[in-house]
């Protein structure tokens, strides 16, 4: 969420960010609503210290007086209630546009409609050559004994599925790796929940605006997508000291999402599918750009240096304006190599948020000089599976169908290669 003062002092960035992330929100609106809420708010106010004051008056007069006191503040009740519905009816009104507004893209987010329009960064690692014709994941996984996609689609449902012996195994190792990397970077590890309540979608952002994409409860709660939403809940309506700053988070968790709006797309494999886990990073810093900036860098880094360890060939890209959620500042993509897809596909997504998601969730620091100041947010992806897997496996496979292990799995897995005959 923008400060109000903020929208009002730059309604023309407001309205340029509205049409760089192709949004349809009223900021001319807005900013009516906004002086209504205001002048009532005044008359309400003006109108409450008169009855505090005709109150003191009544229980200090005489009995003939007070009879009249008491119907001209009767009067004036009436006239406060009918003040204060006004009020509750604008300020209804005001907060469901305020939180459409979304945050302002950087200046070096490139102009785009959809993430067609992304900026490659740069390629890291050839992309593999193979002498033989390579085959897709699942055809791997099956053969191996890995996965069960018939099974995990009667017990489950659509995109449902089983990991299995090695696939399960080899997933486990992609945690660890992943958590013993962050560990090492200094992040603080934390297993968070997936079933949350309200609030802390609507302080990341992902409500109102991504309901359909979530599973609800019967009581009303949600289960979340990514770790970024429970670890972001974790602090608010806190105050931290400046000297805990940087926070550094390493957050584990199962992961739900609908797909909404997916149909058709990716229907086979495990690129797309309703319930998964993720090894996600989140920080929590002090509200400077350069601050932002530098962290958003590391998030990269730690992200890239990962997918390095793993030797997997991959490429960044520069999120597009259009392809950038409501509180994104910037976004980068990690995209790793599938090479039975013969194209990139994305792993890793690293984002950085400004104050947009801790103004919502009331998450303040003091800073050197005592005073309450929003902390900023950034996230990213260091580990979502069973989608790293896609490229992992279909980048190590062999023409006997077996699947040599990255190096850096090895001593999680206990073993170099997967063969056929070793999972039977």
């Amino acid at each position: 969420m923008l400060d109000i003062k903020f929208i009002r002092e730059n309604t023309s960035l407001v309205k340029e960010a509205v049409r760089k992330k192709h949004l349809t929100v009223d900021i001319d609106r807005l900013v009516i609503l906004d002086d209504q809420r205001l002048e009532l708010l005044k008359e309400v106010e003006e109108m409450r210290a008169s009855q505090n004051e005709a109150n003191q008056k009544i229980s200090q007069a005489g009995e003939n007086e007070r009879g009249l006191l008491i119907s001209e503040m009767s009067v004036l009740k009436d006239k406060l209630q009918i003040k204060e519905a006004e009020l509750k009816d604008v300020m209804h009104n005001w907060k469901t546009l305020m939180i459409e507004v979304p945050n302002l893209p950087d200046m070096s987010v490139p102009e785009g409609e959809s993430d067609e329009d992304n900026v490659e960064l740069k390629i890291v690692g050839d992309l593999t050559k193979f002498e033989f014709e390579p085959k897709s994941h699942i055809e791997i996984m099956t053969n191996l004994n890995m996965v069960d996609i018939e099974r995990g689609a009667k017990v489950s449902g659509f995109r449902g599925y089983f990991l299995k012996n090695a696939g399960l195994r080899l997933t486990m190792a992609l945690w660890q790796l992943a958590l013993d990397l962050a560990i090492k970077k200094g992040y603080e590890p934390i297993m968070a929940p997936s079933l949350v309540r309200r609030e802390p979608f609507m302080g990341t952002g992902y409500l109102p605006q991504g309901e359909e994409d979530l599973y609800k409860t019967q009581d009303g709660d949600f289960l979340s997508g990514t770790a970024e939403v429970p670890i972001m809940g974790y602090l608010m309506d806190e105050i931290l000291k400046i000297e805990s700053l940087p926070k550094k988070f390493i957050g584990f968790s199962p992961c739900f999402r609908r797909e909404a709006g997916s149909h058709g797309k990716d229907v086979k494999g495990l690129i797309r599918v309703h319930e998964f886990f993720k090894i996600e990073q989140v920080v929590l810093c002090e509200a400077t750009h350069t601050e932002s900036i530098k962290w958003h860098e590391e998030l990269l880094e730690v992200a890239e240096e990962y997918m390095q360890l793993l030797a997997i060939p991959y490429r960044v890209v520069t999120n597009c304006t259009g392809d950038l959620g409501l509180g994104q500042v910037k976004k980068y993509d990690i995209e790793a190599w599938v090479p039975k897809e013969n194209k990139y596909r994305e792993t890793h997504s690293i984002s950085y948020f400004h104050d947009f998601q801790t103004r919502r969730l009331n998450l303040k620091y003091k800073d050197e000089n005592n005073k309450s100041r929003f902390a900023h947010s950034l996230n990213g992806t260091l580990a979502a599976t069973p989608r790293l897997l896609v490229s992992l496996i279909e980048n190590y496979q062999q023409a006997d169908g077996s699947i040599i292990v990255p190096d850096a799995l090895r001593k999680y897995l206990g073993q170099d290669v997967i063969k056929p005959e070793s999972t039977a």
